[in-house]
């Protein structure tokens, strides 16, 4: 579904990401760890067309989308919740959700919306209520929800747990696996808890200094000394 090959980006003259390659297959779920600063948030801000890759390949479902904008990568079927969760502080639950749905022409939005709050009940029970009122975990959950409404394939996750309270966390996770298994929604999932993200995902990349320097199976990066060591707390 997505490969990325030996891209580049760089903020002015500092080198972000130095030759990345990964590949996300359909209906996988695929997670990027590593500590802060590594360029994490910087890959999924190309994938989404925020950012542009000074050389290299983005392919997604066998398409370049290197310098396509971002409505036209969202309408391609990629979604982004990016870290912070970013919602619209000054509109409503619902108009959050509906704004989701920007890109779309059919009839069908209020059919998804209701759907969301099926998928997270809790923000039925705050449709009408502003989202910056919400706690850190509602807003997260908003976030998604407002992700999902675009109908993506693929869905891009920047830190979910950031911030949350652990049994947030728990949730919040439980949810990303409903919304693979449910909506069969392929999931790159970008997550400092490292623990949590090699719980849930099927493959993982591991990425240092802008360099993707391990990669394998959940279970094997589980059970690797070094990713313990590191990532795991021994």
């Amino acid at each position: 579904m997505l490969k990325v090959d030996g891209i580049d980006v760089y903020y002015g003259n500092i080198h972000a990401l130095k030759g990345v390659s990964l590949e996300v297959l359909e209906g996988e779920i695929v997670t990027l760890i590593g500590a802060n600063g590594a360029g994490k948030s910087t890959l999924l801000k190309t994938l989404s067309g925020l950012l542009k890759p000074k050389q290299g390949v983005i392919q997604y479902e066998n398409q370049s989308i290197v310098g396509k904008q971002a409505q036209t990568i969202v309408k391609a079927g990629i979604s982004h919740v990016p870290e912070g969760r970013r919602v619209f502080s000054n509109m409503t639950v619902e108009e959050n959700l509906e704004l989701g749905a920007f890109v779309r022409k059919d009839k069908e939005v209020q059919k998804d919306i209701q759907k969301v709050y099926e998928l997270f009940p809790r923000l039925f029970e705050r449709k009408g209520q502003l989202s910056g009122t919400l706690s850190g975990g509602e807003q997260q959950m908003l976030a998604m929800g407002r992700a999902i409404m675009a109908r993506p394939r693929l869905l891009l996750l920047d830190e979910p747990s950031m911030g949350l309270a652990p049994i947030m966390v728990k949730t919040i996770f439980s949810i990303i696996e409903e919304i693979n298994e449910t909506n069969g929604t392929t999931i790159l999932l970008v997550e400092q808890n490292a623990h949590m993200a090699l719980s849930i995902a099927k493959r993982g990349y591991v990425l240092e200094t802008g360099k993707v320097v391990l990669t394998g199976s959940a279970k094997d990066l589980r059970e690797s000394d070094e990713i313990r060591t590191a990532y795991l707390g021994g």
